[in-house]
């Protein structure tokens, strides 16, 4: 798998998520950014497990992602956090990302991968980034694909 492929992959599924009405748009990317325009969603931190099948044909990444949202009124910031961070729904991060695996017999993320699995939210806190405080949490996407390409 091409990593920073799929980390862009991730964040064009999450553009998909429509927010409640007077939020404006996700900015999404597939890197951590210098500064955030939030509510912003990217992809950070992962992991990787190299030959999960023999013969470089499987590896595995844990992506963490995170999402913030302004703490300009923390009630409503956490509402519009909850929204994303639902199961399902429009505004759900969760369905938009997983939309992105494709119809069966398809691969995921356009070709870039065999499978994806948005398997856990967690850190829901306040987070520091660049000197700006926001409420955000971590979404935990496990993608698995090709090891030798």
């Amino acid at each position: 798998m091409q990593i920073s492929a799929v980390r862009d992959a991730i964040a064009d599924a999450a553009r998909a998520v429509v927010l409640p009405e007077g939020i404006g748009k996700l900015t999404c990317t597939g890197y951590t950014p210098d500064s955030v325009v939030a509510p912003q969603f990217f992809v950070a931190e992962y992991t990787q497990e190299y030959d999960k099948a023999m013969g470089r044909a499987l590896d595995e990444l844990e992506f963490t992602c995170r999402v913030l949202v302004s703490t300009s009124d923390d009630r409503a910031a956490q509402r519009v956090l909850d929204s994303m961070l639902s199961g399902s729904g429009t505004a759900s991060l969760k369905a938009a990302i997983e939309a992105a695996r494709g119809a069966p017999g398809e691969y995921a993320l356009g070709g870039l991968a065999h499978d994806l699995h948005v398997m856990r939210v967690q850190g829901y806190r306040w987070y520091e980034h660049q000197g700006a405080e926001f409420v955000g949490a971590e979404l935990i996407v496990k993608v698995i694909g090709d090891g030798s390409s």
